[in-house]
């Protein structure tokens, strides 16, 4: 029997067979307090605060912690049940202060919730309070430990989901504390995510500490702007500033959680200095002017370098975060004047598969079925730095599965694995062909080997350990293949996607990979890469990212991104823009090097002031709307764009909307989800660079302009270490 009929407050209701009470109780809409129990974690029943009362049992009993059976009766409103829970509630405010009025939880605790329903007027205690003493746990997370009621879902947090013991409980009865024992900080980058577990005022943002009162919030839907997974967000503002940022519930995506990335990096939006006006540069000096003046400048020198040198020496750099519309827009301007030089790829080195027209970009298969994978091979990644809340969907599917990495690298993992390859960096494509080569053996007679393929790996061979990650491919119903952002950087990255696809395609594994910033598989898709024919409508071959930044050329056109940081040829890029006749800048910023070699900036807005769409490695568009105005004379990039374009006069740049732009690009790209272009066999399996080969990692709170600015996360202690990379040296 996989169903049971139960009957709780005399409503009849069919269960699955071994959910607990609470659970079906939430799916019928039936309300029972608690406090230790959540949905994604395990069950602790340790507050008491869901007591029910059953028929067939004599004494109340916690709903989270009691199986339904058939033919049960539950009551939650009986005398016995409600006597329970107005018991616990008095135990549970006995030590608890009195700090309603400046507790940040206020108005959103549910403490104080059920405290008015299940509490009483007047305390029969009269000793005196317990007090805790605070712990520091780092810049994010503010403590007052005196409010804890030892639900232990912070505990849980970290050792069920995250994977890190860093809090803990210790003491006996009334005594018993949390904290991470030895004084020390929490540098889990998902560390924050306790903050919306913790019931009470415990635990709280130390960025908006004491900032706003929960009932003085204005709440917006919005997309997360750091990660490619598109995590959904609620944006909490108030007179225009926003205060905090939160997760909002996707299961499909990012389930409850945020990354720390993306939930402190608004602090940017206020702090660094922003750019509030057009500045031209005359002399050496900066001076502040009208819009009009500014655009006039940019569209006389972008005519005058691209008309003189027939779109051979401008070229255009796009920032990973940029929106669909603003990427569309960019690409559409410079190809209106004849320049198919734009790039937002700044971060690789092998452009070999740009003539190949694949607008794809990331998986192959939903997110939400890493939870599920009974096998899941990770390649070069190291996905706790790169794109944390993937990390935390694989360590979920290790509970019963089997995880393998082959990494160039000692990476970060909060999950187990099984088997672990690290090749030299410079030899990790041949470790990845040997893979290949174990998978066509066991394939034996099912599966022919075309003939450019089997000139090619006559000469690889394979150990024990490649062939097991061959069989336990092979041999699992649900596999994965997962390409990190190392590999994409990697100076042979069209071989090691090639390589992930055919072991995928032999071990009928699904695939993908993962990319740098919220908006690749958006950027690409929207034209701002040199070869696009889909949006061009012509062959181009214009100058990607790497040829644009060492070729030197006359002008260039920088948009929210700063690539003498963010580029693997820092020192390359800033030369080359000082060296530039024009540097047009399309930045929220005025500190850093840009005001160095730009000859004119353009205030845009930042992320959650302006409208867009970001599409996700799913091939998912997202939209969003501004949460808050910009400041100053700042204006949405799809704007500037647009206005640009009328400058120079061209054509079809009449938009009113940004959701008009989308539109547009909609219409052309209807099947781009189904898009699938086969990648070439490559030619030959050489050895790579070994100096092209080595990780210069941003870190995690590095990655864009906004991050870099955002004061708390570059407190952390993973910001305020460099990130090194270590290979293993053999003996």
């Amino acid at each position: 029997m996989d169903k049971v009929n139960i009957e709780i407050d005399g409503k009849k209701i069919e269960a699955d067979v071994g959910a607990m009470i609470i659970e079906v109780a939430d799916q019928a809409d039936i309300t029972i307090p608690r406090f230790c129990y959540h949905k994604k974690l395990s069950v602790a029943a340790n507050c008491r605060m869901c007591m029910v009362d059953v028929a067939s049992i004599p004494k109340a009993v916690p709903a989270c912690a009691t199986p339904v059976a058939d033919g049960m009766v539950v009551n939650t409103q009986s005398a016995r049940a409600l006597d329970a829970q107005k018991s616990v509630m008095e135990f549970l405010l006995i030590n608890h202060p009195l700090d309603c009025p400046v507790c940040d939880q206020g108005g959103e605790c549910e403490l104080q919730d059920l405290s008015v329903g299940y509490g009483e007027d007047i305390s029969r205690y009269s000793e005196g309070k317990r007090v805790v003493i605070d712990k520091d746990l780092g810049p994010l997370i503010a403590t007052d430990m005196t409010r804890c009621i030892h639900c232990t879902r912070c505990v849980r947090f970290g050792q069920e989901v995250v994977g890190l013991r860093e809090l803990g409980a210790t003491g006996r009865g009334e005594h018993v504390e949390i904290g991470t024992y030895i004084e020390a900080s929490m540098d889990s980058e998902v560390s924050a995510n306790i903050i919306d577990l913790c019931p009470v005022g415990a635990l709280t943002a130390k960025p908006s500490r004491y900032k706003a009162r929960a009932w003085e919030l204005r709440e917006s839907s919005s997309i997360a702007a750091h990660d490619c997974l598109g995590s959904n967000v609620f944006i909490h503002q108030r007179r225009n500033e926003i205060i905090r940022v939160v997760p909002k519930e996707n299961e499909s995506i990012n389930e409850v959680w945020l990354s720390d990335r993306d939930r402190f990096s608004y602090q940017a939006l206020t702090e660094g200095e922003r750019l509030l006006n057009p500045r031209i540069k005359k002399d050496g000096e900066w001076q502040e002017t009208d819009w009009q003046t500014a655009l006039n400048f940019a569209a006389t020198e972008m005519k005058r370098i691209i008309g003189a040198s027939k779109g051979d020496a401008f070229g255009a750099l796009i920032g990973n975060n940029s929106t669909l519309e603003e990427s569309y827009l960019a690409q559409k301007v410079l190809r209106g004047l004849g320049c198919d030089n734009i790039d937002f790829r700044t971060r690789r080195r092998d452009f070999s598969g740009d003539a190949m027209g694949n607008i794809r970009s990331g998986l192959n298969f939903p997110m939400q079925e890493l939870d599920d994978m009974d096998a899941t091979l990770l390649i070069a990644g190291d996905l706790r730095q790169e794109q944390p809340l993937t990390a935390l969907r694989i360590r979920k599917s290790t509970g019963f599965g089997v995880a393998m990495a082959i990494n160039p690298f000692d990476g970060e993992y909060n999950f187990r694995l099984d088997i672990e390859l690290q090749p030299e960096p410079h030899l990790f494509a041949q470790e990845f062909a040997c893979v290949l080569k174990a998978t066509i053996e066991l394939k034996g007679d099912s599966f022919t080997v075309p003939p450019d393929l089997k000139e090619w790996l006559i000469k690889t061979s394979f150990s024990k350990q490649h062939t097991q990650i061959a069989e336990t491919l092979i041999n699992n119903d649900k596999s994965c293949i997962l390409v990190g952002v190392y590999a994409q950087e990697h100076p042979q990255a069209e071989i090691i996607n090639w390589l992930a696809e055919q072991v995928a395609e032999l071990t009928d594994s699904k695939w993908g990979y993962m990319t740098q910033g919220c908006n690749a598989a958006g950027n690409k898709l929207a034209g701002a890469i040199p070869n696009h024919i889909e949006v061009s409508g012509r062959a181009t071959d214009g100058k990607n990212a790497k040829q644009m930044i060492h070729e030197g050329l006359k002008g260039y056109l920088i948009h929210n991104c700063e690539p003498d940081v963010e580029s693997i040829w820092a020192d390359k890029a800033l030369q080359s823009f000082k060296d530039a006749e024009c540097v047009i800048a399309l930045t929220s910023y005025a500190d850093g090097r840009i005001s160095e070699y730009a000859n004119v900036m353009l205030p845009i807005a930042g992320c959650y002031e302006t409208p867009g769409t970001y599409i996700n490695i799913e091939g998912r568009w997202q939209s969003f709307s501004s949460a808050v105005s910009a400041p100053g004379e700042t204006r949405p990039a799809w704007k500037v764009l647009r206005v640009l374009g009328n400058i120079l006069e061209l054509k079809d740049f009449e938009y009113e909307s940004s959701s008009q732009i989308c539109d547009e690009l909609r219409e052309k790209f209807e099947q781009v989800g189904e898009k699938k272009v086969a990648r070439k066999t490559p030619a030959a399996l050489t050895v790579a660079n070994e100096l092209e080969t080595k990780r210069d990692s941003l870190g995690l709170y590095r990655v864009d302009p906004m991050v870099r600015r955002a004061s708390a996360l570059q407190k952390t202690t993973k910001a305020s270490t460099h990130h090194i990379s270590i290979s293993r040296v053999k003996v």
